[in-house]
């Protein structure tokens, strides 16, 4: 049998349920679709009603609430994280014939001719490491040295564009994400804005200005900095559920990642050296910066 304080619990958890959904959705919708539905004035009536109903009932409060994008109290320092595996640097091309030198060591190592090419732009920005546990944003991590990074999980969750929870059916057991944080030219100018009228440093670069709002040991700092992810590598525990990277791309899209709408696939490596001047053409319509462009065997 059940209490009555637990039939009069339940209203007030369904409705936190709603809340939750609904506002991630919306979440999703403006900051990776960029199609919001709502105005801002009803999406924050929404957070507050959320926010009232954690602080009356802390049991109902979870760490993949959208409330805990506002921010969490101050760390002391960020705790170690050793990557289940290493988070490589990429190999440099600097000139045509080393690109094409790539090409012909790939060609060898798989003894075919025919290579496809997964190729998008080599976002500016801080490589990062999110891990997902049941469907819940447990981890994440900075690149670090490639063996070890810091735990910047409070900061992360107040990334608007990563999601706190995905959809276990689709991925079940852990799955690590991997992908970049950065911030778009247009709010990094509007960050400096601030900085100055404030009396403060400005940043040199965006990637600077990610990296120091990323690093913070006070997350609400963070969560007033408009900090955007790309996701671009994924592992999942056990058997891979995809074939190709272009096919793991996809199913992040489907679990609500922002994955680069830049990126495509491309039939051998002179369609790859076009696509590196065809980006090089547009680099500065581009609402980021970028440093060049990435070559993947599909």
């Amino acid at each position: 049998m059940t209490s009555r304080s637990e039939q009069a619990r339940r209203p007030v958890q369904e409705r936190a349920s709603e809340l939750r959904e609904a506002l991630a959705r919306h979440n999703y919708l403006y900051y990776v679709l960029d199609r919001p539905e709502i105005t801002d004035a009803e999406y924050d009536a929404m957070f507050n009603e959320l926010v009232g109903i954690e602080r009356k009932h802390p049991a109902l409060a979870s760490a993949d609430s959208p409330t805990q994008r506002v921010g969490a109290p101050p760390l002391a320092a960020f705790a170690a994280v050793r990557h289940r595996t290493p988070m490589l640097s990429l190999a440099n091309a600097f000139a045509e014939e080393e690109v094409r030198a790539f090409d012909r060591r790939v060609r060898e190592g798989v003894e075919s001719e025919d290579i496809d090419y997964a190729v998008e732009p080599k976002f500016d920005g801080l490589a990062v490491s999110l891990v997902y546990r049941k469907g819940v944003f447990v981890q994440g991590a900075t690149r670090g040295d490639g063996t070890t990074g810091e735990d910047v999980t409070q900061n992360l969750r107040t990334v608007r564009s990563i999601p706190l929870r995905i959809d276990t059916h689709a991925a079940g057991g852990e799955l690590e994400v991997r992908g970049e944080v950065l911030m778009f030219n247009a709010d990094f100018e509007a960050l400096n804005a601030r900085q100055q009228a404030g009396g403060e440093k400005a940043f040199v670069n965006p990637r600077n200005a990610a990296a120091g709002s990323l690093r913070q040991l006070d997350s609400h700092v963070t969560a007033r900095r408009s900090l955007r992810f790309f996701a671009y590598a994924a592992e999942h525990e056990g058997r891979m559920p995809w074939k190709t990277h272009d096919e793991m791309l996809e199913q992040l899209v489907a679990l609500g990642f922002p994955v680069c709408a830049e990126r495509t696939v491309v039939p051998g490596i002179d369609a790859a050296l076009a696509y590196y001047h065809d980006i090089g053409a547009r680099r500065r319509a581009l609402p980021y910066a970028i440093d060049g462009v990435v070559y993947k065997v599909n």
